[in-house]
């Protein structure tokens, strides 16, 4: 479903990316690990067309998509949801869904995906009206996946996905990634520090190392891995 290939970005004379290369099936959970300043994000924001690469190329549903705006990415169903949330701190819950439905002309079905996100999360239907930037960290995540799902995507890269949320909800985020993956169908690219966590959702991972691949495999094979154990996992 998508295809990076090579992929170079720098910041100015700094080399963000060095050749990354992946593959994303449809329908699986892919994960990207590895330490702070590793290129993981830059990875996404690329992907995402919020950055330009300098090198190499990206397809999605096997069409480049490398030098189109991010918004007409968002239009072939590719969401990003991006680290640290980016809510819409001063709207309501109500109005940051409306938001991510930017590209919906449908009234119906904007009403039925809304539907379909308080499923997923009844805590943003209990919350609808109140202002966002009042919400919990891990409400407010909810909100920065709801508002994504709002613009009906194939697709959904997801960036730190835990970070800045209390420990008890981290396992309900996850539980909800997973679900959404398992139950609607949507292939999911996963960054994600705690590795023992997106290794164990994820059925394939790659490692990143200083802007490059330095490792892949199925995230069963590498959570046994002792290289990776030592390095990431606290073993």
């Amino acid at each position: 479903m998508l295809q990076v290939d090579d992929l170079h970005v720098s910041y100015g004379a700094i080399k963000a990316l060095g050749g990354v290369s992946l593959r994303v099936k449809a329908g699986a959970i892919v994960t990207l690990i590895g330490g702070n300043g590793a290129g993981k994000t830059t990875t996404l924001r690329t992907i995402s067309g919020l950055l330009r690469a300098t090198g190499g190329a990206i397809r999605f549903l096997d069409q480049d998509i490398g030098a189109l705006p991010a918004h007409r990415i968002v239009a072939r169903g590719l969401c990003h949801v991006p680290e640290g949330r980016l809510i819409f701190s001063n709207l309501t819950v109500e109005e940051n869904l409306a938001m991510g439905a930017y590209l919906q002309n449908d009234s119906a079905e904007i009403a039925r995906t809304r539907d379909y996100v308080f499923s997923i999360f009844p805590r943003l239907k209990e919350r609808f009206r109140q202002t966002a930037g009042t919400l919990s960290g891990g409400e407010q995540q909810m909100l920065a996946i709801g508002r994504a799902l709002m613009g009906k995507p194939r697709f959904l890269m997801l960036d730190e996905p835990s970070l800045g949320i209390a420990p008890r909800l981290i396992g309900t985020i996850f539980e909800k990634i997973v679900e959404i993956n398992r139950d609607h169908g949507i292939t999911i690219l996963l960054v994600e520090q705690n590795a023992n966590l997106a290794l164990e959702v994820s059925s394939y991972a790659y490692v990143l190392e200083t802007g490059r691949v330095a490792m892949e495999g199925p995230s069963s094979e590498l959570r046994a891995n002792p290289q990776l154990k030592a390095t990431y996992l606290g073993g």
